[in-house]
């Protein structure tokens, strides 16, 4: 199995295992008193598994996201880093020439 796979699926497990700690603690410490809408219905199991899936796949994408933004790449610490300065030109403005009797001014810069 290639590596990048391999690191997805870990990454999405543990995901997913975060998941589950986290709705487990949601139903432990009764937030919005959860606990007792989940026990006291019928449909209390499929709550918790959409509450648990849809947060387990917030979780598996921040996971993966932070675990491909800590790969470090071998190819970029050759050098000794901090590139070199280079200057910026700086554009020269040229002089619009303007008519002075160009006909009617605008209404809004009549004297």
């Amino acid at each position: 199995m290639p590596k990048l796979i391999r690191m997805y699926i870990v990454n999405v497990a543990i995901g997913f295992g975060l998941a589950a700690v986290f709705v487990g603690m949601l139903l432990w410490f009764n937030i919005a008193n959860l606990w007792h809408l989940v026990s006291h219905s019928d449909k209390g199991w499929l709550a918790v598994l959409l509450l648990w899936v849809s947060n387990g796949i917030v979780f598996a994408g921040v996971q993966f996201g932070i675990a491909v933004m800590r790969m470090k790449d071998d190819d970029d610490d050759d050098g000794p880093g901090g590139g070199l300065r280079q200057h910026v030109m700086r554009p020269d403005y040229a002089p619009i020439p303007v008519r002075a009797d160009q006909g009617e001014r605008p209404f809004w810069s009549k004297r």
